[in-house]
């Protein structure tokens, strides 16, 4: 079975992926996939470089990472420039990972795709697994978390899908507002129905 693992910005997602690979389960990190590709040499690179410009080069000759994302976050004719390039290449690459996975005998694997939903990779995944938190904890979180204004927390949060929404398409759901052992313990009791095991 092939599990997607995503959530909200700030939700907890990272710390679930977390658990699910010391439980033994391979998790191929979509995010990691988007910033290899977009490394000097990457697939994407020179495409991302020439629709962008040389302006968000860094003196090493890197991409700087977080002046494009500010410009993407607030331009969405940008963010979606940026996502057609970047998303088919990071597809691809999370489709042979997982396969790698599968030949090496793995049952399960799972997809942390943060943009599941607002890019529809539904037909990636057999199941979803959502992170969720409510919407005003998301909020803070991402403002300590990221140390910036809460009208810049909101504007990340807005350029996804509202929490609340993806809800509904989930084929499970991890609240993720008390410790870590009741984060642990909804993972492991949503794993037992699924009947996932290493």
């Amino acid at each position: 079975m092939i599990i997607g693992l995503t959530g909200g910005i700030a939700t907890g997602k990272s710390t679930v992926a977390n658990m699910i690979k010391q439980a033994g389960v391979p998790v191929v990190d979509a995010d990691v996939i988007a910033k290899e590709v977009m490394q000097v040499g990457g697939a994407a690179f020179d495409q991302v470089v020439s629709t962008f410009g040389e302006d968000i080069l860094q003196e090493d000759g890197s991409i700087n990472r977080s002046l494009l994302g500010d410009r993407i976050f607030s331009d969405e004719g940008q963010r979606k420039k940026l996502n057609a390039i970047v998303h088919p290449v990071v597809r691809e690459q999370l489709l042979s990972k997982a396969k790698a996975y599968q030949q090496e005998g793995h049952k399960h694997v799972v997809l942390d795709i943060p943009l599941l939903y607002e890019s529809n990779l539904f037909h990636l995944v057999d199941k979803v697994l959502l992170v969720y938190v409510q919407p005003d904890i998301q909020l803070e979180r991402l403002v300590t978390r990221d140390k910036n204004g809460v009208e810049q927390a909101r504007s990340r949060m807005n350029a996804q899908i509202a929490i609340d929404e993806k809800v509904e398409r989930a084929d499970e759901i991890i609240r993720n507002h008390g410790s870590k052992e009741e984060t642990e313990r909804q993972l492991h009791h949503i794993f037992k129905n699924w009947n996932v095991r290493q």
